[in-house]
């Protein structure tokens, strides 16, 4: 299918990444601050409105969508969505990114409903240090959530590991371990700088992806990897196992020149760079002209023209934007 969803830099628009809630059961330390305020909830999208949105994007040429939070799998009546989301015609993926907190209730009903690949938030095993870093989060949930996705089928398991020095660089070689004995996937990734946080220095803690190489270097051998998936990561692989080694470098590796993505929020802005602010306003256009397809599809193409050719992001950790991780989702 042709796309009309091209920008001003010839970058062809065929992945999605949804917020469907800005809540979550966690408090990871770089994501949100300890004390949130979430939006009201008439302020987000309903399910329909978040189906009826998905359905313009596919019908404009967008064959992946990744769901997304906050924690996407606390939202009421999920899986309702995600069956309709993974009956649309000409999507050929359908993904999700979780905490991994709820995955022991809804792994069976995830694979029933469609969803194949799974990234799962994971920055240490140590349960001490899982407590400190996710502020409310049970290390024995969310591993009893991967055994319980793996049982019920689903075949492409990601962990996402934001790497921080002082606080969780010395888990890279044991989350390193436990992915490629249990073969999962495993990503590396520089932390970003979304809202204000007090919790650390972000100029401190970023680790870039070529240090994390260094680490593992002592342990395996890394060859680089042909696979990719149209995301950010960059896959490295080591010699005798499966299990495929991802970077996500948005500070010392930009990956802005292919970009093929956009993002709504929980409250219906798109998005058009992680690292921006330029978005357009689709709730209001869905509440404005209810059941008017043409508006809404005339909004999305031509909120193209506002996406910026690359980010910026300060590598002393400065904050850039004032939204937190969870408003803008995974």
């Amino acid at each position: 299918m042709n796309s009309p969803l091209v920008d001003r830099f010839g970058r062809k628009i065929t992945y999605l990444r949804f917020s469907l809630t800005d809540r979550c059961d966690f408090r990871c330390v770089y994501c949100m601050a300890e004390d949130m305020t979430f939006l009201p909830r008439q302020k987000i999208l309903g399910l329909e409105e978040i189906l009826q949105v998905a359905e313009t994007f596919v019908s404009l040429g967008v064959n992946k969508i990744r769901l997304t939070g906050g924690e996407p799998l606390i939202r009421h009546n999920v899986i309702w969505l995600i069956e309709r989301l993974a009956a649309l015609s000409n999507l050929e993926e359908l993904l999700i990114t979780s905490n991994g907190s709820q995955l022991v209730k809804y792994a069976t009903a995830l694979a029933k409903a469609g969803i194949k690949r799974i990234n799962i938030s994971l920055d240490t095993l140590d349960p001490t240090e899982f407590k400190q870093l996710t502020r409310t989060g049970n290390i024995e949930k969310v591993l009893s959530g991967i055994d319980a996705a793996q049982q019920a089928g689903i075949e492409g398991i990601k962990l996402n590991v934001v790497v921080m020095k002082g606080r969780n660089q010395h888990q890279v070689l044991p989350l390193l371990s436990y992915a490629l004995a249990n073969n999962l996937d495993i990503s590396f990734i520089e932390e970003m700088p979304l809202g204000a946080i007090s919790e650390h220095s972000r100029g401190l803690t970023l680790c870039t992806s070529e240090e994390v190489r260094t680490i593992i270097q002592q342990q395996y051998e890394l060859f680089p990897s042909t696979y990719e998936t149209n995301g950010p990561s960059r896959y490295w692989q080591i010699p005798g196992y499966q299990s495929k080694i991802g970077f996500i470098s948005p500070h010392s590796h930009n990956f802005c020149g292919d970009c093929n993505r956009v993002r709504v929020t929980a409250e219906g802005k798109l998005l058009l760079c992680l690292g921006n602010e330029h978005s357009a306003d689709l709730k209001n256009i869905i509440r404005r002209y209810p059941g008017e397809q043409d508006k809404l599809r005339e909004t999305i193409i031509t909120a193209m023209d506002l996406k910026p050719e690359r980010h910026y992001f300060d590598p002393t950790g400065d904050v850039q934007l004032v939204r937190f991780m969870n408003m803008t989702g995974g």
